[in-house]
Order: structure tokens, then C-alpha cells, then sequence
């Protein structure tokens, strides 16, 4: 099988990005090419054709490699939910929750063999596969059990590139001492080693390669600078690492940052809008007065909700939408708006019914049955006849009460999209909550939800007519693989294949 590997000296040494920036070059250069991660531990999720829940990095990956995300790109998602416990999504369907002490007891060897079948699946339908380890493959309490790295690297035989972050200091050990603590048949794989995030003159650096590479014998391929240099805002990378927005722009929006956020890539798009300026609020913090407030999606609704009233953010949120002001629910945060949330069977750990938000009138109960699937829909608000594509990911299910409309005063509530299901928005346009992931990736429905904070705010409308997010997110991938590139010299890996 022609694969490569990609391992890193550390977590977040960059072996996400410098995955995807490889699945395009390759591409670009004529390999068809899948990406694969055998195990990942992510709480950003994304749903495939085929209803199955991967990793959003390695649908990512995918869509840099200019092919479509598959289950068999990553086998095995776990999904923390506090407490050293974790789902486990086994080739796209969750088959439990378990404990961190036990979970390679109980899935090891099915995991390990669900990694291999997945491989030789891939294989026979790309050219070339580019496989990304997790953290390090030289925690040796770990690597008994490490299903992610090395292992996987023996099982392919394949070449290895070692990355390493040299931001965070001592980069020229982080190397060494990695390679001195794999076996000798895994040392013999690393064909190569990566600096990344580097900041000033590669000619100082110089010396300091020359010497590593007379040390290990491994030729450095190459030395990638720190990379929010070269991508401004507008072009940001947080697709794989969040950074907080340096933009003052017209229009101000406030992200919840729950204790369990999940898919936070909703607001990629947001943050790609040049107008837009998005904050991320700590529940324990002042909520101000954004023109919009998000309330994300999370692993465990009712935990985050009682944060939320623990904290007072709860009453700050209910007092800022009494004001009129806008609040969107998305998928978890969409249950918390409601008027209850109950989980009878403590599926996600908190037993019991507990009283929502009640912003909009959801009524939830967290149940076995977990909803995972594309949806491509047409919507009603805020403006009618938009196609808007995205996808869901939830637990249990939920009824919208309809309000008794003998009140006047009592706001009323309309179908965000054809399929009722998916969402609501009150009379007044401020209250929002739909189950659709990647709303906002929709250009034109993102921009007609941007106007109406623009001209409360009496500012002109932007233009609707614009392209989807896919393709902004196609110019950041090219941009990402040309910079790599130009600093890359992956000859030596190549020519092993």
C-alpha cells in the first residue's frame, strides 16, 4: 500500500495542517489521494453522505485532497464529555460511552482491527494515502496501546515525516529525544523531519540543521514559517486553529464558549467576513452588547446549561433577548434555548429534567437515538426561497410547542426552512435556533442574517450574491499547500514510493 505518515513531536506541532497542505499538493500534482486519521479525539464533527460522524480535520483533509470525507478516513471519533469519559464513534456510528481507564480494554482489538479494514479499503480506491498520528509517538506509558502513530507507520511500512514546533522552544531536542525513544524498526520509518511555526531568518536556523542532520541522519525537508504571518484575518486558518479575531468590524458578534463547545467551525465563515468582528465569551464573563449572541453546539447539553445558570450568564442571556436582542441557537445550544431539556436516563450524566433558557418553545429529551445526516433545504427566513445545505449531529429528540396565539402579546414563531424540524425564528427576527450545522457556510443566507444586524445598526446591506464558503475555504487550502510547498522539499519522500 503507498502511504506517508505524518507524526509530530507534540500535540498541535502542526500534523493537521501539514496533512492537508500534502493532500493538495499531491493532488495537485496528480496522486488521488485520501487522508486518514485511525483515531482522533475531537469534539468538531462532521457527517458524511453516507450519515456517518468523522472528524471535521479530516473532512477538511478530504476536501484539500479535492475528494469527498468518508467514514474510512477516520474509523475511530471519540467525543469527551467531561468527567474522563468519552463516546466512542466506531466507523460513524456511536457504540458507547466509556471511561478513559477503560476503553482500550474494551475496544483495542476491535479498534485496531477496524483501523486495518478501513485502511485496505482506502487502498484500493487511492493512489496514496496520507496518514496523521496523534500528540506523540513517544509517550511511553502509551505506546502499548497507541493505535494512532507508529503503529500504524509499521503496519504500512510507510515513509515518515516528523514535525516539530520550534515556537515553543527547545525544538532541536524535542527531535532528538523523540528519536532516541521510538524502537529501531520505527526509527528506521522517520524519512524526514519538518520545522514548523518558524519565525525570523532561516540562515540563523542554518547551523542548527546542519548539526541535526549529521546527529540523527534524517534530512530536514524543510523549515515552515509561522503561518498567521502570511494569512491575514480575512484569510484565517482557524479551520484547524482558533485564534482570537483582531478585527474591529461594523458588526460585533458574541460566541458562548460552553465547557463542552462542539463544532465550532460553524463560525469559520463568520470570521472570514471582513464586516463581522466574532468574540469568544467565557460563560463567567461580562456579556455586554454584541449585535448577536451565538449559543454553539456542545457534547452535553444540560451540563453546559447548568454552567450557563451557575455562572449568570443564563439570566444575563434571557435579560439581553427581553431587550430585543438577537440570540441563535445552534444544535445543542438550540436545546438550551428551550423550555426544558430531560434526560431520564443520564445518558449524557445529568439524570433528570431540567428548565431550559426558555427562549424559544423546544421541549428536548436526550434519548439513545442519535441524528447524523446531510440535509439540503430551502429557507423561509430571513429571506424565502435560499437553499441552504449543512448537516445534523444530535442526541435524543425534540417538540416544538406551538404558543397559545389568544395572547397578543405573545410572540409567534415561524419555520426557518421548509422542514420545521430543523428550526425557528420568532415574529421579531431575534430569536433564532435551528439543528443545521454549517449554516453559515451558506453565502447568501449568511449575508441576508448579516443585513438585518446591519441595518439595525443603520448600516447598508453587503451584497447577497456571493459564493458558498466551500469555496473561499478552496482559495485558503491553495494558499495554505503553495506556502508549504515553496518551503518543502518532499523529494526524498516521494522517492520511496
Amino acid at each position: 500500500m503507498k502511504a506517508i505518515m505524518v507524526v509530530g513531536t507534540s500535540s498541535h506541532a502542526g500534523k493537521t495542517l501539514l496533512t492537508a497542505a500534502l493532500c493538495r499538493i499531491l493532488c495537485r500534482r496528480g496522486w488521488r489521494v485520501a487522508p486518514f486519521k485511525g483515531q482522533n479525539m475531537a469534539l468538531n464533527a462532521y457527517v458524511t453522505a453516507t450519515g456517518a460522524e468523522i472528524g471535521f480535520a479530516q473532512a477538511v483533509q478530504a476536501w484539500a485532497a479535492k475528494v469527498s470525507p468518508q467514514v474510512e478516513m477516520n474509523p475511530i471519533l471519540l467525543k469527551p464529555m467531561g468527567n474522563m469519559s468519552s463516546q466512542v464513534v466506531l466507523k460513524g456510528k456511536p457504540v458507547g460511552k466509556v471511561a478513559a481507564a477503560e476503553y482500550y480494554e474494551q475496544y483495542f482489538e476491535t479498534g485496531w482491527q477496524t483501523i486495518q479494514d478501513c485502511l485496505a479499503r482506502l487502498s484500493q480506491d487511492f493512489d496514496l494515502v496520507v496518514c496523521e498520528g496523534a500528540g506523540s509517538p513517544a509517550e511511553i506509558n502509551l505506546k502499548h496501546r497507541d493505535m494512532t502513530n507508529m503503529r500504524v507507520a509499521s503496519h504500512l511500512q510507510a515513509p515518515t515525516i516528523l514535525v516539530a514546533d520550534i515556537d515553543r522552544g527547545g525544538v532541536f531536542a524535542h527531535i532528538v529525544g523523540t528519536l532516541e525513544l521510538l524502537e529501531p524498526e520505527e526509527r528506521s520509518l522517520i524519512k524526514g523531519i519538518v520545522i514548523n511555526k518558524f519565525r525570523g531568518q532561516k540562515e540563523l536556523l542554518q547551523s542548527g540543521i546542519d548539526w541535526l542532520e549529521e546527529r540523527v541522519g534524517i534530512p530536514v525537508l524543510g523549515v515552515i514559517p509561522w503561518l498567521d504571518e502570511v494569512f491575514p484575518a480575512e484569510d484565517s486558518l482557524s479551520l484547524f486553529d482558533r485564534q482570537p479575531s483582531q478585527k474591529q468590524g461594523d458588526v460585533t458578534i458574541s460566541v458562548i464558549r460552553l465547557p463542552r463547545i462542539s463544532n465550532f467551525t460553524d463560525f469559520d465563515p463568520l470570521e472570514f467576513e471582513p464586516s463581522v468582528t466574532v468574540k469568544y465569551l467565557s460563560p463567567k464573563s461580562q456579556l455586554g452588547y454584541p449585535d448577536a449572541i451565538i449559543l454553539p453546539g456542545t457534547r452535553t447539553a444540560i451540563a453546559d446549561l447548568l454552567i450557563l445558570q451557575q455562572t449568570g450568564m443564563a439570566e444575563a442571556l434571557q435579560n439581553y433577548a427581553a431587550a430585543g436582542g438577537t440570540v441563535v441557537g445552534i444544535c445543542g445550544g438550540f436545546q438550551i434555548m428551550g423550555q426544558f431539556l430531560a434526560d431520564p436516563e443520564g445518558i449524557e450524566g445529568h439524570e433528570g429534567r431540567y428548565r431550559g433558557l426558555g427562549l424559544v418553545p423546544l421541549r428536548t429529551v436526550i434519548t439513545q437515538h442519535k441524528v447524523a445526516r446531510q440535509r439540503l433545504v430551502t429557507s423561509k427566513y430571513p429571506q424565502q426561497g435560499l437553499p441552504v445545505a449543512g448537516y445534523e449531529i444530535h442526541q435524543g429528540r425534540s417538540q416544538l410547542v406551538i404558543p397559545d396565539q389568544s395572547d397578543s402579546d405573545a410572540p409567534t414563531y415561524e419555520s426557518l426552512f421548509d422542514d420545521r424540524s430543523l428550526g425557528i425564528v420568532d415574529n421579531s427576527l431575534s430569536i433564532w435556533g435551528t439543528y443545521l450545522h454549517g449554516i453559515f457556510d451558506n453565502g447568501a443566507w449568511r449575508r441576508a442574517w448579516l443585513n438585518r444586524l446591519r441595518q439595525q445598526r443603520g448600516l447598508g446591506s453587503l451584497p447577497t450574491g456571493i459564493p458558498n464558503y466551500r469555496e473561499q475555504r478552496e482559495a485558503i487550502l491553495d494558499k495554505l499547500a503553495d506556502t508549504v510547498e515553496s518551503h518543502l522539499n518532499l523529494e526524498p519522500i516521494l522517492s520511496l514510493r
